[in-house]
Formats: structure tokens, C-alpha cells, sequence
């Protein structure tokens, strides 16, 4: 499953960068990132929209109220609907408040083309809701459909029982802050092709609507002396909807669609809608082979071989610009060329390989040259075509020359329908048909010669971990680690519970039990799991990393924790490593 799932391995990673090798014959993908950033969320209401109000809220493990004032007048007290989808980093952080009073709210993100989403975090600054819907469109906002139901009580919510659409996981009261609801789009994915109409039906949107419906109070509210505090029904610091462009696997970079408009506060790590194709494919999502790569059926890239289906090129002889698929000849072809070329340049058929009507190819220019059919010299009136291949005129009945333009002896009345043979004994006047005889034959017969009665004629987010220094070596010892290689990062995948990170051991520096041998692909089971979708330490895919951690004796797997040396390789790590590990003998 590792090739099949490149394009959705940043859910583990959640580094900000995707790692690639370039598209060239292969299977590539724009970087994934949070859809949010630089787009317009909006809401029903936010905190103060008509006045200033007064709010308090308990943070968790705490029952001591935090009060202030929501007053848009002053920039620090100002809590929008974009506060939402700025940094989750920033420092004091920032968060959407509803009005007071509010008992249901909804919450509206649309998206100018359709994205790929893998998985969506919104993390509350009041308690979460009782009850809530995640809902999305695939069609821009004109049928709407439901991924999940949130409720402290499914049944008693919504009819349904916990685990048929509807979750109990993410509704209780606590945490009074920093509580998250996560909806999950991959719980099935290692049976799912990425590119295949399931996973579109599935992982496609372009919008998407948060209700939510009950608000509830934190359980300190309840306690003598808070329950006057006045509190907002909704607060939410960030709202993360991980997603990328939908490329197809045909391009690995993305930039601004028609209609994206960007927000005030547009963000550095934006993830574009328009791919830019590869592959000899073109439109917004490299949905269809490019004007003259129109050969053989449009495909996605094959995730499973990584084969990348490029669009083959008509084989026009250099005379058309562009070509469509027709597959009545595709099949006729036995499946080896679909192409029907536009022909320009006077030719015509399949390739472009005939003259038009009217023109014959020139002996002496090249087939592919531009003016390489010539146009015939045959008279329009007298002649029914050329041949193409040489030029030689066809004339109609009674006509004669190289060029039929004149009657034949016997023939007069040169017109649409060729001439009219004479109706005399003899010879005739070829404009007026009249009869000639004796010495008007005499004297004209040199009219007509015997030689003259015949032809002569081509689409970030960040993962903050702390690191263990190499430079302490009482505590490089007191690890006692079992195992230490240099390793190059081959794909990561998100098991729902737990992430796999395969390698290749490229070096062993050490091992307390035998490892493959060097060259040997090996998994690595990072311990330590995020809210936001990455593990600890972070491993990105195409690099190299010196990795120290410890073996599971019961499992027999190897681990990588926070407690493990992670560290992207150089050469002098090797000799530094070694050196510590001696200091511990």
C-alpha cells in the first residue's frame, strides 16, 4: 500500500513540505496543507457584532473563572470568524466567539473548486457541543449530504445508536477548554484506490457546514456562585481541514483557481485549487489529455505500479495542433491508437496523411512539411478532382487538357456539366456548337491537338517536537538504546491507532539483535501521537536520518519515541554517535 498512498502520507508525517523526485514518468502529488488557511469561514454570529459583552470561561483543571470583554472597537478584544483559520501557533492565541445567547450556530467554509480532504480538527475554547453535524457538498452548495453526528446521546439526539454515523467520543463536557471533535475520511483507505471514483465519492468536497446545535455549560458553572457568569455559548480556537488539490496524480504543484479570492490576512501556506499539469494532461484537476495527447483514453496515474498513464501523442505528421479520442477506433485499432487529429495544412484523415480535395502532395517538399500539399491546377468547372498523390486532373465528360479548361474535338459548351458533343458530321464551333465543314475544318484542326485529349497531369502545517541533544552523554547512556542505523524514509501510513514509518537501512551502527541486512526494508513504529495528525519525532518521507531508539522484545519491533535520537543524517553523526556509545561501556 505504500505507493498507492503517497498522496495522503503528510496526514502522518504533517511536515510542510512534500518530498518528491519530480513527475517524470511517475505518479506525483501537490503538498497537502490546512484548506481553511486563506479562505473566508463564516458565521452566524461572532461576540460583540453590536456592542461590547462580558464573558468568562474556566480552563481545564481549573474551576477559577477567566473574564474579559468582547469588544470589536479594540483588535485585541476582537473575535472573528477568521480568527479560526489563522496559525494555531500564534502566541496569545487567537479564537472565534459566538454571540450570547445563541443555541444553534453554523459555521460555512466554500471552496472555489473541489479539493481531496483527509481529515477535519476543530478544537473548542468552550466546552464542546451536546450535539453537532459535520456536513458537505460535492457540488457547490446545491445538495448537501452528512459525514458524521455528534451527540452526548445519539439515540436521545438524533434516533441512531453510537457508531451508525453517529459518535458519543466528542461531545462530553470536558474538557472546559481545548476539547477537539476529529472526523476521519480514511477509516477504510488501505481498500481504497486514490484516484478511483470511490475515493472522489468519498474524499472529494467543495464546501463545508458545522452545526452546531446544543451548547453546554462546563461542569464549573454548576458549582454555587458561577452560574450567573455570564459565558459564550460557542468559542473555538482553530478549525484544520486537511486536505490537497485533486490532481489525479498527474501534477505536483497548484496555484490559484478562478474565483479563489483571498482573505485580508492572506497566509503564507494557501493550498491552491488549479493544478499544474503534468503529463501531458491539462485542466483544473488534469482531468483530460492535453489538445494534442488525445491517443488513448484519458487515465488517472496507477497509485498501485506508479505508472503515471501519461496522454500519448497523436501522430498528426506535424499538421494539426490539436486531436480528440474517438473510440470506435481505438477499438478497430485493437486498443493501440484512438487519435483523430484537427488537420490543418490543406490534409486531411486519422493522421493527417491525405490532401484535401483540391490539393496533391508535392513530390519534392517533405510529407511533414506545412505546404507540402499543394493545391491542384485543374479547372473548377471542367474537372471532378485530382489526384492527391500526383495532381492529375479528372475531367468531366467531353473535356480535355492538362487542366480541363477546354472541349475535346467533337465537344463544345464548356460548363458545370463538362461539354455537349457536337451534333454534326463533323467537327463543331466549341463556344457555339455550330457545324463546320470543309474548309473550316481545314483551317481549325489545328485547334485541337491529339495530345490534348488526355491528362497530362500536432498542488503548512507544522509538527513541533522536541529533540534529543547528542551532545549530553550521561543521558545519551542512561537511554540505553538497542539499536542505532542510518536510514533513507520510504513512505509513512496512518493506521487510525497508530502510524508505520518504512525504511531502508542504508547503515548499521549498531544492534543489540540482528537486523536486515543492509539495503533490507524495515518499519519503524513512532510512539508518540499528536492532535494534530503527526508523530514525534517527525520523519519525512526521501530524507535521511540517523535513528537511535530502543526494539520491543515482546513485539520485536522497532520503536522511535520521544525519548529516541532522531537526526537528519551527516556524515560526522556516525563517528559522534560511536564515540558516546563507547563512553557508556
Amino acid at each position: 500500500m505504500m505507493e498507492r498512498w503517497t498522496v495522503f502520507f503528510m496526514l502522518v508525517c504533517g511536515g510542510p513540505q512534500l518530498v518528491r523526485s519530480g513527475c517524470e514518468n511517475r505518479v506525483c502529488n501537490p503538498r497537502m496543507g490546512n484548506l481553511a488557511v486563506g479562505r473566508h469561514l463564516r458565521a452566524n454570529t461572532h461576540c460583540g457584532s453590536t456592542s461590547a459583552e462580558h464573558f468568562c470561561n474556566y480552563d481545564e483543571g481549573s474551576c477559577v473563572p477567566r473574564c474579559g470583554v468582547c469588544d470589536p472597537a479594540v483588535t485585541e478584544q476582537t473575535h472573528p470568524p477568521s480568527a479560526m483559520t489563522d496559525s494555531p501557533f500564534r502566541r496569545p492565541p487567537t479564537w472565534w466567539q459566538s454571540a450570547q445567547g445563541v443555541a444553534t450556530e453554523i459555521l460555512q467554509l466554500d471552496l472555489e473548486v473541489e479539493f481531496y480532504f483527509t481529515h477535519l480538527i476543530i478544537i473548542f475554547r468552550s466546552p464542546r457541543p451536546a450535539a453537532m453535524s459535520l456536513e458537505r457538498s460535492q457540488d457547490f452548495g446545491k445538495t448537501w449530504s452528512t459525514l458524521r453526528l455528534y451527540a452526548q446521546n445519539c439515540s436521545g439526539q438524533f434516533g441512531i445508536e453510537d457508531g451508525h454515523g453517529c459518535t458519543e467520543k466528542y461531545s462530553s463536557a470536558r474538557p472546559c477548554s481545548g476539547g477537539e471533535v476529529i472526523y476521519r475520511a480514511l477509516l477504510s483507505w488501505e481498500k481504497l484506490e486514490p484516484y478511483g471514483i470511490e475515493a472522489r465519492a468519498q474524499l472529494g468536497l467543495t464546501n463545508l457546514r458545522v452545526r452546531l446545535l446544543q451548547p453546554q455549560k462546563c461542569p464549573c458553572q454548576l458549582k454555587e456562585g458561577s452560574a450567573n457568569l455570564p459565558t459564550a455559548p460557542y468559542g473555538i480556537y482553530d478549525l484544520i481541514l486537511k486536505g490537497a488539490c485533486l490532481c489525479h496524480g498527474h501534477s505536483d504543484q497548484c496555484v490559484p483557481a478562478n474565483g479563489y479570492q483571498p482573505t485580508r490576512h492572506r497566509a503564507h501556506h494557501v493550498v491552491h485549487g488549479k493544478c499544474v499539469c503534468r503529463h501531458h494532461t491539462r485542466g483544473d484537476h488534469c482531468e483530460r489529455c492535453d489538445h494534442l495527447y488525445n491517443d488513448r483514453p484519458w487515465k488517472p496515474a496507477n497509485s498501485l505500479t506508479g505508472d503515471a498513464h501519461q496522454c500519448a501523442k497523436c501522430k498528426c505528421n506535424e499538421h494539426a495542433e490539436s486531436c480528440h479520442f474517438d473510440v470506435s477506433v481505438w477499438l478497430r485499432s485493437g486498443q493501440r491508437s484512438g487519435g483523430v487529429c484537427h488537420c490543418i495544412h490543406n490534409t486531411e484523415g486519422q493522421h493527417c496523411q491525405q490532401c484535401q480535395k483540391g490539393f496533391y502532395r508535392h513530390p519534392h517538399r517533405p510529407l511533414t512539411a506545412a505546404d507540402s500539399c499543394t493545391p491542384c491546377t485543374c479547372h473548377p468547372l471542367g474537372s471532378v478532382n485530382c489526384d492527391s498523390s500526383n495532381g492529375d486532373c479528372t475531367c468531366k465528360p467531353g473535356v480535355a487538357s492538362p487542366h480541363c479548361d477546354q472541349c475535346m474535338p467533337g465537344y463544345w459548351g464548356f460548363g458545370d456539366y463538362g461539354c455537349r458533343p457536337c451534333h454534326c458530321a463533323g467537327d463543331c464551333d466549341p463556344y457555339t456548337g455550330d457545324c463546320m465543314t470543309g474548309s473550316d475544318v481545314d483551317q481549325n484542326n489545328t485547334l485541337f491537338r491529339v495530345e490534348e485529349l488526355f491528362s497530362a497531369l500536432t498542488v503548512p502545517e507544522k509538527c513541533v517536537c522536541k529533540q534529543q541533544s547528542l551532545g549530553n552523554s550521561k543521558l545519551f547512556c542512561s537511554r540505553k538504546y538497542t539499536y542505532a542505523v542510518k536510514v533513507r524514509v520510504l513512505a509513512a501510513h496512518d493506521k487510525g491507532s497508530h502510524a508505520e514509518v518504512d525504511v531502508k537501512v542504508l547503515k548499521v551502527l549498531w544492534s543489540s539483535s540482528p537486523l536486515r541486512t543492509i539495503g533490507g526494508i524495515l518499519t519503524l513504529y513512532p510512539e508518540s501521537w499528536t492532535s494534530r495528525g503527526c508523530t514525534c519525532p517527525v520523519l519525512y518521507p526521501g530524507l535521511e536520518y540517523l535513528v537511535t531508539g530502543h526494539k520491543d522484545a515482546r513485539k520485536g519491533r522497532l520503536l522511535v519515541n520521544t525519548k529516541s535520537l532522531v537526526k537528519p543524517w551527516k556524515t560526522s553523526l556516525s563517528r559522534k554517535v560511536l564515540q558516546l556509545r563507547n563512553k557508556c561501556k
